[in-house]
């Protein structure tokens, strides 16, 4: 384990993933008690998500999930990766994170992005067009003025109990949420552990345009993606490939499934479009034993200057997913306990 490891945080975002042949509600309950096993490992945050429409992710309501997470555990941080704000009214957004932040003092994150609704009959059920995502830095800029009191859209206008609160806020980077970071003084969250030059890029131009602000006083950088450590290099490979597999039939078929068993792959006779965008979601992941790992997320953490590393990692069998993150939790040099996980 280096040093580098050691003095970066590490968290988890957590997507409710369903399983072949199981019920949604299992994910869900599954979520919260994989929280609690975070926390008893020592991971510094445990996040979830937002999607609608969507038969492979159980999680549609983060706040209300996070809200049933945080009532689980005790000393973990809960929040968001992240709620969709094209998705919601910025009043009702801050109203949620009020009462959040408010019942668990101290623990919760609010996670923001600004994605719409993968399809044309989603958006219209959430009432988002397809270019709302364009006035995302407005919807924060108004978000944020909730909690500060100075919003001047609606006088007289307060969202109680948010008023007055700051917590922890983040961006997650999608298009120019990098810049719009920069200029709201929060958090980034950028996934791609590939460290390719494009992150990079995006990474210094957050840096070099941030603005400090009641939110945060410094730049503060969190790489994101998925991560699998296992005996061996091959089977931390195999660990990735449900999640490879389902992102591959929802570029070719429109629709992101259920996560099915590494096997069930092994046996499909792929087309060469699927075979192409399966081999792409394989690509540039970390994963290999627990050496491989700690030097793969060492380099990446230099390159980067990452001040955290969310993993998001999925696959089929639960209980090889709980390992793969004991592992993890051994290399970063977390003060858990893996006995109680």
């Amino acid at each position: 384990m280096t040093s580098r490891l050691r003095n970066v945080p590490f968290s988890i975002l957590d997507r409710s993933r369903t399983r072949q042949g199981r019920e949604r509600s299992e994910a869900l309950r599954d979520t919260v008690r994989f929280a609690r096993q975070a926390e008893a490992l020592g991971f510094h945050r445990f996040w979830v998500s937002e999607h609608h429409s969507v038969p492979g992710v159980a999680g549609s309501a983060p706040t209300v999930l996070a809200a049933a997470v945080a009532s689980a555990t005790d000393r973990i941080r809960v929040g968001t990766g992240g709620v969709m704000l094209p998705n919601h009214r910025p009043l009702v957004v801050a109203e949620q994170f009020g009462v959040l932040a408010s019942l668990f003092p101290g623990r919760i994150d609010m996670g923001l992005g600004r994605s719409v609704g993968f399809t044309d009959g989603i958006r219209r059920a959430l009432g988002a067009e397809k270019d709302a995502a364009q006035d995302f830095g407005a919807q924060l800029a108004e978000l944020l003025g909730w909690f500060t009191g100075e919003q001047r859209t609606y006088p007289q206008v307060h969202a109680h109990p948010a008023e007055g609160l700051t917590l922890p806020a983040f961006v997650l980077a999608t298009g120019a949420g990098a810049d719009v970071a920069a200029e709201a003084g929060l958090g980034l969250v950028i996934g791609d552990l590939r460290g390719r030059d494009r992150m990079l890029r995006a990474i210094d131009r957050y840096r070099a345009g941030f603005r400090p602000s009641a939110w945060s006083s410094a730049p503060y950088v969190v790489v994101s993606g998925n991560v699998a450590v296992a005996d061996t290099t091959a089977e931390a490979h195999r660990l990735l490939t449900p999640e490879a597999w389902a992102m591959a039939h929802s570029r070719t078929r429109g629709s992101f499934p259920p996560l099915i068993p590494p096997e069930e792959i092994a046996a499909l006779d792929m087309t060469e479009k699927e075979r192409g965008f399966y081999e792409e979601g394989l690509s540039g992941q970390l994963y290999g034993t627990e050496d491989e790992v700690a030097a793969a997320l060492d380099e990446l953490i230099g390159r980067s200057g990452a001040d955290e590393v969310l993993v998001t990692t999925s696959t089929y069998d639960r209980d090889a997913l709980l390992d793969s993150y004991r592992r993890l939790a051994r290399v970063a040099g977390l003060a858990g306990d893996p006995v109680s996980a």
